[in-house]
């Protein structure tokens, strides 16, 4: 009798494990099902904007300055920029406030935008000041000046009654190799250009970074005459920073108002002997 329950028991459990094993082959997907039904779809990623490289504080931003990278939404650094044409499109020219090393999130703290108040005293070295000039097509390069170039500033002026005809009009450069930080509304080199500029108009004014005293000396400068830029060039060394040019008169140009050319006599009257030049 107990041998005829274990062999029920034994066939009954027997059929179980066949049953179980039926439903799991009938349930399990073939390869060609398999591909067939949907996957899960991916969560989705957004980007937000890290340091390229190292940027050091007072860097002025370029495109090439940002990368991105890619994260859940969860994940998104607290402040992160995130990517988008009108994020890009206010950080050209943006002032780096502090040190970002490399990958690390760029956070609306961490830049000053063109366009944000503060940006031009933020863009100026410690110890400068901004002042600016009236320019027009000669003496601003026929718009050819933009932020970030330097330039010398030259003074022209007549000086209708105090002078010779030979040194009436007389020019001489006043400050030597002077930082251009805005041209009109475009504020620092980087910056995106003004509707005005794209539109090749010239521009009217040119903001120069100066020390306190060379500001009192342009101002001074614009009311004695006209005043010019002249672009220098990238390679000049410092040896020209501190030495102006020495003054150039009407004479020195014009070898007619020069007037003919003069001869000496030796006068002598007595023990006394003088040269006088005759022209």
């Amino acid at each position: 009798m107990m041998s005829i329950r274990l062999i029920v028991v034994a066939l009954i459990l027997t059929t179980a494990v066949a049953l179980g094993l039926i439903a799991v082959q009938v349930t399990k997907p073939t390869p060609h099902q398999a591909q067939a039904l949907p996957g899960v779809p991916p969560p989705a990623m957004v980007n937000y904007l890290v340091a390229a490289h190292a940027l050091p504080a007072g860097t002025l931003a370029r495109d090439e300055d940002f990368g991105l990278k890619s994260v859940a939404p969860a994940e998104v650094p607290v402040g992160a920029l995130l990517d988008s044409p009108e994020i890009r499109a206010s950080l050209h020219g943006a002032l780096v406030r502090r040190y970002i090393d490399p990958g690390m999130p760029v956070t609306r703290e961490d830049v000053i935008r063109v366009r944000d108040r503060g940006f031009l005293a933020a863009v100026l070295e410690p110890g400068t000041r901004a002042i600016s000039i009236s320019v027009d097509a000669a003496s601003g390069v026929a718009g050819l000046i933009w932020p970030g170039d330097r330039v010398d500033v030259i003074l022209t002026q007549d000086r209708e009654g105090g002078a010779s005809i030979g040194e009436r009009i007389a020019s001489e450069t006043v400050l030597r190799d002077i930082r251009v930080i805005a041209v009109d509304q475009d504020i620092a080199q980087g910056a995106e250009p003004s509707a005005a500029s794209k539109s090749g108009r010239v521009p009217s004014t040119v903001t120069l970074q100066v020390t306190p005293e060379d500001a009192d000396r342009v101002a001074v400068a614009q009311n004695l005459g006209h005043l010019s830029l002249s672009v220098r060039a990238i390679s000049d060394g410092d040896a020209e920073m501190t030495a102006l040019s020495k003054p150039v008169f009407s004479k020195d140009v014009s070898s007619i108002l020069a007037g003919p050319p003069g001869f000496t006599v030796r006068v002598i009257e007595g023990q006394d002997h003088k040269e006088v030049v005759f022209h």
